[in-house]
């Protein structure tokens, strides 16, 4: 089994997934997509955005240390320049394991939260999106999922 495919599968073995940058107004932005999926999948998911108290009809946190409980990994969909102050949150929390979504481009990729994460002993999936991964996936990002493999542009 590759790193990465260990990485997806300890990340989605998990319960309690925060979901960092979901929209009060685009539904169809890439954090809100991941929020639902892992939602109607069964996780116990929980949606951060600092200026909003509702998504997707359910309550949405203004950061991490207001959750109710600690997650077990958290889904960073934000632009970059937010992702390295989540990860810094994630380390003061004791979140163990941490997602940067990136599709095509740069996502939410941002190399010094990487560092950070790999710092502070933080399980990191730098790049690919969960739901390449979480059953059932649907074909278009099955088909994402396989053009990302054979360009080279998964993380390792």
């Amino acid at each position: 089994m590759s790193g990465l495919q260990s990485l997806v599968d300890d990340f989605l073995s998990q319960r309690r997934i925060a979901v960092a940058g979901v929209s009060r107004s685009e539904t169809n932005s890439p954090a809100n997509l991941i929020y639902r999926k892992l939602r109607d999948a069964g996780y116990q998911v929980c949606a951060i955005n600092p200026h909003t108290d509702s998504v997707e009809g359910d309550h949405c946190y203004p950061n991490l240390s207001a959750l109710p409980t600690r997650p077990d990994g958290v889904v960073l969909a934000t632009p970059p320049k937010a992702t390295e102050g989540l990860v810094e949150e994630c380390a003061q929390l004791g979140v163990a394991r941490v997602w940067v979504h990136r599709s095509l481009g740069d996502g939410s990729v941002n190399e010094k939260a990487v560092a950070l994460c790999r710092e502070k002993n933080i399980s990191v999936i730098a790049g690919a999106c969960p739901m390449m991964y979480c059953a059932p996936v649907d074909f278009g990002h099955k088909c994402m999922r396989w053009l990302l493999r054979v360009t080279g542009g998964l993380p390792k």
